[in-house]
């Protein structure tokens, strides 16, 4: 396209691309837009090395393209010209809202197109996956129960949840579609809501905390008590106290005979494991038997960490029924802190993995549960719900001019000129709509939204479907980003702990209807009274008659 543009002399004409997406992923009603940060790196950086043209010219498809194209044209090009408005990184995001509006000559215009929308997919998806994954396992924060987000029933009963709110921890590296996928997916989960990433070269490059456990091949790699001879800790009095005795006397002494049964290999893991992170010991408890086994074990050697001054952090569940196992967990943990007076036991870690997805964090608090930490990867970073968030690119504006494309598909007919959006709040501090303002190119303008002042919003495309709205807050959701012509980026971005702040205060002011699980309440997305207008013109303009004989 880039060369028949420039071969028709038409490069340069003055252009205006908006990226959107026409429907909200995993069948919900909001949407977290993300990977402006990198859009911004990429606008900076652009242009064809000598490497690249000389790939290009010798393809068979440009290879009877004139040269000055290539040395005059594609080695000069760059974005100097191009201005982007953008929405926020980590702003809740909606159909047909621009997330980016890209202004600048045609030429490079176009050529953007699929890095943007590379730049912007993934990324949204992931967080908006991973939003969805945190207001499903502890809600918002607001007054929302977590149950009530779920399938529209009535809240669980504080006993039988978690007396925390549970953590999320991304897991998903080994199962992300390649490296750049699995860093991506570590980024932008962050971003999302997540609280740590197992993902080590993520935890250093983006400052994101890191976290995990050992694998069954630890506790495999052990075969007897034998193993764990001579491992020692300090005590409190500063000697050395082998551990395999000390454990083994509460094993065979102190508490009853039942424990004496628990798989002798396993218990020499978790002796190795405790010797090694005495203050970060958690255990991976179903290798053998969960219950009679792990979860016995793991007690045993925490309770000699609590005599001698360290303390454990807590078991991990990777198979089995997460609900029963987790509460079946803190039952044990409980009456063994009350028969020898051990308060840390009530207050340990329960970690969750195996195959969680959205689903599951809502079916887990219907049914009640103690989990405290969830660990989540391949639903998460393959976003098996839903593939692909769907992102277009599209000419809205050229020459000054609006433009429309049309189809029989009510949902592609594309909202034609440049635009800016803003978000409608109303009385009890609620997001009422968002609305779509025509900017110039013969749109008959209307008014930018104003506190206190009445406004018609109208749907895109259905006449009788209007509202007035008196807002009581207007926030502008379109703000310039990129000025090539001004040095490029406009202004410094938001790191990614601020992005993931500014999710969580969205999500939080955001009704609970539209979070739901099930049947969420439908977000409006309207256009102004004069926008309205000169689509359905435009519309009838652009659409031929039919000549009937």
């Amino acid at each position: 396209m880039a060369y028949a543009y420039w071969k028709s002399n038409r490069q340069n004409d003055p252009a205006v691309f908006e990226l959107f997406f026409r429907k909200n992923p995993f069948g919900g009603e909001y949407t977290v837009f993300a990977g402006l940060d990198e859009v911004l790196k990429f606008l900076v950086n652009f242009r064809f090395s000598e490497s690249d043209l000389d790939y290009l010219r010798n393809t068979p498809a440009l290879g009877h393209c004139e040269d000055a194209f290539f040395d005059d044209y594609l080695a000069n090009l760059t974005c100097a010209d191009v201005k982007v408005n953008a929405m926020r990184e980590g702003s809740l995001c909606f159909p047909r809202v621009p997330l980016l509006s890209v202004e600048g000559p045609l030429g490079i215009t176009q050529l953007l197109e699929t890095t943007l929308l590379t730049l912007v997919n993934y990324p949204s998806l992931i967080a908006t996956n991973a939003a969805r994954m945190v207001v499903a396992a502890r809600g918002t924060g607001k007054h929302d129960d977590v149950a009530s987000l779920s399938e529209g029933g009535v809240p669980t009963t504080p006993s039988r949840r978690p007396t925390k709110l549970p953590m999320l921890i991304e897991f998903g590296l080994r199962r992300a579609q390649g490296p750049d996928g699995g860093f991506s997916a570590s980024k932008y989960a962050y971003v999302g809501g997540f609280d740590a990433t197992s993902n080590v070269q993520a935890g250093k490059w983006l400052n994101v905390p890191i976290a995990g456990t050992h694998a069954h091949s630890f506790v495999q790699a052990h075969s007897s008590l034998d193993e764990a001879k001579g491992m020692t800790l300090k005590g409190k009095d500063g000697n050395d106290v082998e551990l395999l005795s000390a454990v083994l006397r509460y094993r065979n002494e102190v508490l009853d005979e039942s424990w004496s049964t628990t798989n002798d290999s396993e218990l020499a893991a978790f002796i190795s494991y405790a010797a090694s992170f005495p203050d970060k010991f958690l255990c991976l408890i179903d290798t053998y038997d969960t219950i009679r086994s792990g979860l016995r074990n793991f007690i045993l050697v925490s309770l000699v960490l609590d005599d001698l001054g360290h303390a454990p952090t807590g078991v991990r569940l990777d198979s089995g029924d997460l609900a029963f196992l987790s509460m079946e967990c803190q039952r044990v943990f409980r009456d063994i802190a009350a028969k020898l007076d051990r308060p840390f036991l009530r207050d340990l870690d329960i970690v969750a993995s195996n195959d969680i997805n959205e689903n599951v964090l809502h079916s887990l608090n219907k049914q009640g549960h103690r989990v405290t930490v969830f660990g989540i990867g391949t639903n998460l970073v393959t976003c098996q719900a839903q593939p692909a968030l769907g992102c277009v690119y599209k000419l809205v504006e050229l020459n000054g001019k609006p433009r429309i494309k049309l189809s029989q598909d009510l949902v592609k007919v594309l909202i034609p000129g440049r635009k800016t959006a803003y978000r409608l709040y109303g009385g009890q501090g609620w997001p009422l709509l968002d609305v779509m303002v025509g900017i110039g190119g013969g749109v008959d303008e209307d008014p930018i939204p104003t506190v206190g002042e009445r406004m018609l919003c109208r749907h895109p495309f259905l006449e009788q479907k209007r509202v007035a709205v008196t807002a009581k807050r207007v926030e502008k959701l379109h703000h310039l980003v990129f000025d090539g012509g001004n040095g490029g980026a406009v202004a410094t971005q938001p790191s990614l702990a601020e992005a993931k702040e500014y999710v969580a205060k969205q999500l939080k002011a955001m009704r609970p209807d539209i979070l739901r699980h099930v049947n969420p309440a439908e977000y409006k997305i309207s256009v102004s009274d004069g926008l309205f207008k000169f689509l359905h013109h435009l519309w009838q303009v652009e659409t031929p008659v039919v000549e009937l004989a």
